[in-house]
């Protein structure tokens, strides 16, 4: 750079931030001001980017200088600069995710999200914000039962028809419209603006700091700031200038209904302080609101109907006559391509409509000219919601070693050529036994099968017949082996410190079990290990003590993902995983180059014990033995310490399990029977103290429930909120060391310290659909 060249200076002055290609996961096509001239551009650091550009030919030159990414690996669609320039109704078309939601492989919520990003909605454009419904229409009610549909908005209709006097209203106004350039509509306002966007989020920042901004550093009247659930619902149904819908937060982020920081909101007409939001009777708190309220939208009766929603807002009934018919037609401007703002020579005039686009609304590009079809009922998908299995067992496979099985990975995804179940010893010997994609469970009583030293032809011939109804096969390398001369191709290598006491996290299994990461070796090293040959591909050092754990993100198949690292030294280490070479990768994710750590994250000061990790969220939880429970970026910054208010009553502080949910729930076991959660916030939401010592957990798919391994020997499954126990498994023959569910969420696979694997049926809905129907939440 020559200092001289005063452009570039000019430029440099101005320079917002720096981001490197290998850290773009995927590249949106996106509108500013109704034009395709934006980019959006998702970061490994689960942030993301908007810019917006002077055209559409700008837009093409700069996709083409970026890397092939598309628009990531979590639609199903090519990995390609031409699908970053797709159009919105060519991402929703050649997508596999309407498939997915049918089919409840995702959530209402998730395909929610998917439909706002793919239409162009963003959490970085206030004016196209994503959209989200009103699905409830009883906020004054002590009780709520999610069973009876009078508890529910009727979602066919839009916010402002919703009543007949109202639809006949704006239907009056529509028929009765007549002027010579702006064309009949039904709302002179929208669902969706900045305006009700930030007075939403008002007591969160950056949403306080901007929304002051707009109002000249004042808040507004307070009798027009967001106060209560109840009264914004009900002027969503008298107010003929109020038609808006909701946004994503309203399902996930309890902070946006409490003043935390203390702010000045002045009073209201009646006298009454405006500070957290005023919430139904039938809402304990805010996380209880937002609990339900997500449970509300994941209901079947929204399930059932919610369709109808996508097509007034996403679909064929967003504009031309069947908006018309559905009393869903808004003003011109906030519609794609209604005017070209570049055809407008006068500047006054250019800058008052691009004004009124941002004072009105935009609507979401249109992604489907046909009605959206319904989802697939509950009982089709999970006809065991209302008739349990005869028999939980499904089956218990014993290992000729006898040695515990310290840890567990079920990788069981359609997906796979082999699906695998993964599974290591205490003595640091490791088995790929063969899942059997095509069981269902068990179809007697019980199913006991115990595999431990068949040799002989006899035996063999004997369970022949009887392998391709059970769920598993044992590694038939193992099955074959002598216990006193573990195979090479199937040891781990030299013995870990002596200092540790292995257990389940000590290990990381890649989604495509390929490679096992394993610590604990007395060199201060962690290794990747080749589960083909047990050929160590990678020996990484990023400690200067013995590394003690292990974690990692969660991830789509044959994806990147974090791999963290925590040891005796008192820190933890982030890394990337490259799926594509099988190795933890170097600073630019090149092929050869050497591994080097992402964050070093520090602030605890004894051993670290417990990790995990979330890359959706972009936050690394580490706990370390004396019970400090820290949180950091994945950048590496701290975000704050958690600590349970009732620690003092803990005889054991160490924690001895670290889970985080998708809604960023996180459950902390202190000492062996003390469970916890927080938000990630911070806020802790509930405590259980549980009769029997736990030694592993995890969390189903959906993070509402938590499935523990008991020193007793049970397998325990509660809800993780409010927390409470469901239900316990027989009793097994010894302590349960490892945990893992089969990726259907139809299978328990836990792994004993007496050297057996033992699978039981699980069905989640049926304690979903029992917990709404016998227990109507009050």
């Amino acid at each position: 750079m020559k200092l001289g060249n005063e452009q570039v200076l000019l430029y440099c002055d101005n320079l917002h931030g720096r981001w490197h290609f290998h850290e773009i996961r995927a590249i949106f096509l996106r509108r500013y001001l109704l034009k395709n001239i934006a980019l959006e551009l998702f970061l490994a650091s689960r942030t993301a980017i908007m810019f917006a550009f002077t055209d559409e030919n700008t837009v093409r030159k700069v996709v083409d200088r970026l890397p092939r990414v598309g628009v990531g690996a979590k639609y199903g669609l090519p990995q390609s600069r031409k699908t970053s320039l797709m159009t919105p109704r060519q991402l929703f078309k050649h997508s596999d995710m309407p498939q997915k939601w049918q089919r409840r492989e995702i959530s209402n919520f998730d395909y929610l999200m998917f439909l706002n990003t793919v239409a162009g909605r963003s959490y970085n454009d206030l004016n196209q914000y994503p959209i989200f419904p009103w699905v409830l229409a009883n906020y004054t009610s002590s009780t709520l039962d999610l069973n009876i549909a009078s508890n529910f908005r009727d979602l066919s209709k839009p916010v402002g028809a919703l009543s007949e006097n109202r639809r006949k209203f704006f239907q009056d106004r529509y028929s009765s419209w007549e002027h010579e350039t702006i064309p009949p509509f039904h709302y002179g306002t929208h669902y969706s603006t900045q305006a009700f966007t930030l007075n939403w989020l008002l007591r969160v920042e950056p949403f306080t700091t901007i929304f002051l901004h707009m109002q000249s550093g004042k808040f507004d009247h307070s009798n027009r700031l967001f106060h209560s659930i109840a009264e914004a619902w009900e002027s969503c149904q008298r107010d003929s200038h109020d038609v808006k819908e909701l946004i994503p937060e309203l399902y996930y982020l309890p902070e946006m209904l409490l003043n935390t920081n203390g702010y000045d909101l002045g009073k209201r007409d009646d006298g009454s302080a405006v500070g957290d939001v005023v919430l139904p009777p039938w809402a304990k708190n805010a996380e209880h609101f937002i609990a339900l309220h997500r449970q509300a939208l994941e209901s079947d009766l929204v399930s059932c109907q919610i369709n109808q929603w996508i097509d007034l807002i996403f679909g064929y009934k967003q504009k031309g006559p069947e908006a018309v018919r559905a009393t869903n037609v808004f003003y011109y401007l906030t519609y794609e391509g209604t005017l070209d703002l570049n055809s407008v020579d006068n500047a006054a005039m250019r800058e008052g409509l691009e004004q009124q686009m941002i004072s009105f609304g935009q609507t979401p590009a249109q992604l489907m000219t046909e009605p959206h079809p319904p989802r697939h009922s509950i009982m089709t998908i999970s006809p065991m919601m209302f008739q349990s299995c005869r028999d939980d067992l499904c089956m218990l496979m014993k290992f000729i070693s006898n040695s515990s099985v310290v840890h567990i990975s079920a990788n069981t995804f359609a997906q796979l050529s082999n699906p695998t179940v993964v599974s290591v010893t205490n003595n640091l010997i490791f088995a790929l036994n063969r899942w059997n994609a095509n069981y269902t469970g068990p179809s007697a009583p019980s199913i006991s099968n115990s595999i431990s030293n068949q040799n002989n032809d006899h035996n063999m011939d004997s369970i022949g017949n009887a392998i391709a109804n059970l769920p598993l096969t044992v590694d038939p390398l193992l099955a074959a082996g002598n216990p006193s001369q573990p195979l090479p191709r199937r040891h781990l290598g030299e013995p870990f410190d002596q200092r540790l006491n292995i257990r389940w996290n000590n290990f990381v299994t890649t989604v495509d079990s390929r490679s096992i990461i394993a610590c604990g070796y007395p060199d201060y090293s962690f290794r990747v290990i080749d589960t083909d040959n047990a050929k160590v591909r990678q020996v990484i050092y990023g400690h200067c003590d013995v590394v003690t754990c292990l974690a990692r993100s969660e991830s789509n198949l044959f994806a990147d993902c974090y791999i963290a690292s925590g040891s005796l030294d008192c820190t933890v280490v982030l890394w990337h995983w490259n799926a594509q070479t099988q190795s933890i990768a170097g600073e630019y994710n090149l092929v050869g180059e050497a591994a080097a750590p992402r964050a070093i994250l520090t602030g605890h000061e004894t051993i670290v014990t417990m990790i995990c990790i979330s890359a959706e969220h972009g936050v690394v939880i580490s706990a370390s033995q004396d019970g400090t429970v820290l949180i950091h970026t994945t950048m590496g910054d701290l975000l704050r310490q958690l600590q349970s208010q009732n620690s003092h009553s803990f005889p054991d502080k160490e924690v001895n399990l670290l889970l985080v949910s998708r809604e960023c729930i996180l459950l902390v076991l202190y000492g062996r029977d003390n469970l916890v959660t927080f938000t990630t916030n911070g806020r802790e939401l509930s405590c259980l103290r549980v009769p029997e010592r736990i030694l592993c957990g995890t969390l189903s798919r959906d993070g509402e429930y938590v499935v523990v391994g008991t020193k007793d020997g049970r397998v325990a499954v509660l809800r993780l909120f409010p927390m409470q126990l469901l239900y316990t498994f027989q009793q097994t023959d010894s302590a349960v060391r490892s945990i893992a569910l089969s990726s259907n969420q139809r299978f328990v696979l836990a792994g004993l310290d007496s050297g057996a694997v033992i699978v039981f049926n699980i069905d989640f809905n049926k304690w979903h659909y029992e917990y709404r129907h016998r227990y109507s939440i009050r």
